[in-house]
């Protein structure tokens, strides 16, 4: 699965120094790094041709007990270089490059002779440095607190958020309050946007961030969620980066930068493991699963998910995972799941179950041999505890554990991605983002999608018959772009609707009035042949908060969606990167504001003349302009 060339070079220095500076260049030397070790003021500061960009505040831990005394010293430095192309199961693009220049130095505290290491890699895209504690000298040990800071020459203007589903706010740096979620994307700058986050997340505490007010500069400082036992962090931190970028478009480009700080596929066998549509099953009875199926089949939907309910109250302890026993607050049923599973299997249709995290934590290694039996293709993680070292090893183990029973896994709710579906990509998919069930403005959308998207892929719950689509959220054709947006493996669609020939339930999932999904709509026949995974993505515009243009690529047919808000924007799109485009067949879904007032969807076919497309989208609207290469 893995296609490299690698090759490394290692220069050591065995003399101790009080103070060292070491420097290092990212593989185009744009970027420029000074590590600067030895002094008890040790930072990084990354720069680029041009201008600085940030000094790391780096090497600062709180210790629960008195473990490190004095200041840490370089006894000694290695350098390798590695260029190397990896192809993932699923993604944004079809592969994935990985070149970056790295530096490990072997540290020893002044004091006690405590060691550690810290890795410095500097990539095209950006900077990231971790952690690394000798064993020996720090079993027992627990880190109270990490103070890694990212130090800023301007009150930069950034996008925040509280938790992984609160709404964004635009701000500056110094009006920053509280704890905020990672990637944090700043911009110091015109063409310059920063974003810096956290990878490798597997058994550390997460990290979040905080403002610490300075009178010379504006810093953004680590913020753990609680103490970090090493000897069960396997005495490593997650790495900590830092990218760049001249849009914040080119970071959301440039995404593949967190997975390649993650390790390897670990899983041998990845041929059950399937990227694809979802529909959510929302009556909990067995007519609504196979009309469910049925839809699916005549639909190209590749699975249906039985959201909470189906197997009594969630909340409820005593509720029981391992059998079905509809939650009656939800729904009358009967629900017979295994015929529907049965019935789903002959039309090549997979069957996903919700659980919540009360039942995942007391029954998690009872349930899973029983859904791989039973023929499940995957669970859905309901409001799993985030933040604490504990509950991050139990989500990572639990995936793991996921597995070996051939299940894949969304997890809802507060869990933001940090890389590890590289390691083990039955991690399909993951909330940790303010979807469509928020009722998010094209606004907020926008910020996310230049934001939050860094980390990873995101459920958006996309909606599109639901009456909140066009009251609150920009209409029909601007749910169609987000669908191309905002990517997630598996795209959950039609979140709040539910087949016509399903049974009727006045009031609907969400408490909004009953959303039958119209077949005979031209809608349909859009999100039947939309893609899940993309073999090329390129960021055309990306104005936070305002506008952006994405245009994503599978096999010979190219999906350009475009979102705007607030106001009308005229868009212009040069085409020149399909290198022929009169060679292309087009089509356009889009809403004027006739249709944004009828609630319909225009599509119409035309040949494209020229290397310019130019739409005026009104406000709070979208359309996606879907190209096909004529043979």
């Amino acid at each position: 699965m893995i296609r490299f060339i690698l090759f490394s070079f290692l220069i050591s220095c065995f003399s101790i120094a009080k103070s060292q500076k070491l420097r290092l260049e990212s593989p185009n030397k744009v970027l420029s790094a000074e590590v600067n070790v030895g002094s008890g003021n040790n930072t990084i500061h990354l720069s680029s041709a041009s201008r600085a960009l940030t000094d790391i505040k780096i090497l600062n831990f709180d210790w629960i007990e008195n473990v490190v005394q004095g200041n840490w010293q370089v006894i000694k430095s290695d350098r390798k270089t590695v260029r190397q192309t990896w192809k993932p199961l699923f993604g944004e693009r079809k592969n994935i490059k990985d070149d970056y220049n790295q530096l490990e130095l072997k540290l020893q505290s002044s004091g006690n002779h405590k060691k550690m290491r810290l890795y410095v890699r500097l990539y095209n895209e950006g900077i990231a440095l971790k952690y690394g504690f000798d064993k020996s000298d720090f079993s027992g040990s627990t880190i109270k607190s990490e103070s890694t800071a990212f130090q800023f020459d301007s009150d930069a203007t950034t996008w925040v958020a509280g938790a992984a589903q609160s709404a964004y706010t635009k701000t500056t740096l110094s009006q920053l309050k509280g704890e905020f979620e990672r990637p944090l994307v700043v911009n110091p700058a015109s063409q310059l946007f920063i974003a810096i986050g956290e990878a490798a997340l597997v058994d550390f505490s997460r990290m979040k961030f905080t403002y610490k007010a300075d009178p010379k500069s504006y810093i953004v400082q680590s913020a753990l969620s609680g103490p970090v036992a090493l000897d069960q962090a396997s005495y490593e931190s997650p790495w900590r980066y830092v990218m760049v970028g001249k849009t914040a478009g080119e970071l959301v480009e440039n995404n593949y930068f967190v997975l390649n700080l993650n390790k390897p596929n670990e899983i041998t066998d990845n041929s059950w493991i399937k990227p694809g549509k979802v529909l959510r099953e929302v009556t909990l009875t067995t007519v609504g699963g196979i009309a469910a199926v049925d839809f699916a089949a005549r639909n190209q939907i590749d699975y249906i998910e039985f959201d909470a309910g189906w197997y009594g109250p969630e909340e409820s302890k005593a509720s029981d995972a391992s059998r079905v026993d509809v939650d009656p607050a939800r729904s009358k049923g009967p629900l017979d799941l295994q015929s529907i599973i049965d019935y789903a299997r002959k039309k090549n249709i997979g069957i996903l179950l919700y659980v919540n995290k009360k039942a995942l934590e007391t029954q998690l290694d009872q349930i899973l041999p029983i859904y791989q039996k039973w023929g499940i293709k995957g669970l859905k993680f309901g409001f799993v505890n985030v933040g604490s070292q504990e509950a991050t090893a139990w989500l990572h183990e639990a995936i793991r554990k996921a597995a070996k029973y051939k299940l894949m896994v969304d997890v809802h709710d507060e869990y933001r991605p940090t890389g590890y579906s590289r390691t083990f990509p039955n991690l399909i998919t993951q909330e940790g983002i303010r979807g469509d069930e928020e009722s998010p403005s094209t606004e907020q959308s926008l910020i996310t999608m230049f934001t939050r998207a860094i980390a990873g892929a995101g459920d958006y719950t996309n909606c599109y018959h639901a009456i909140r689509v066009n009251t609150k959220m920009g209409g029909k054709a601007a749910q169609m772009a987000k669908a191309v947006m905002l990517y997630s493996p598996w795209q959950f669609i039609y979140w709040y609707d539910r087949p016509a020939d399903a049974p009727h339930k006045a009031g609907g999932a969400g408490g909004e009035h009953e959303t039958l999904i119209d077949e005979s709509e031209n809608a349909v026949a859009f999100y039947r042949s939309l893609p899940v995974i993309w073999d090329e993505t390129k960021v055309l515009k990306s104005a936070i908060g305002e506008c952006g243009i994405i245009a994503r690529r599978s096999g010979h047919r190219w999906y350009i969606a475009m979102l705007g808000a607030k106001v009308k924007h005229d868009i212009k799109i040069d085409l020149s990167f399909l290198e022929t485009p009169n060679r292309f067949k087009a089509q356009l879904w889009s809403q004027d504001e006739q249709g944004l007032a009828k609630n319909t969807v225009d599509r119409t076919e035309f040949t494209l003349k020229n290397n310019a497309f130019n739409l005026t989208l009104e406000p709070d609207a979208g359309a996606v302009l879907i190209l096909d290469k004529i043979k």
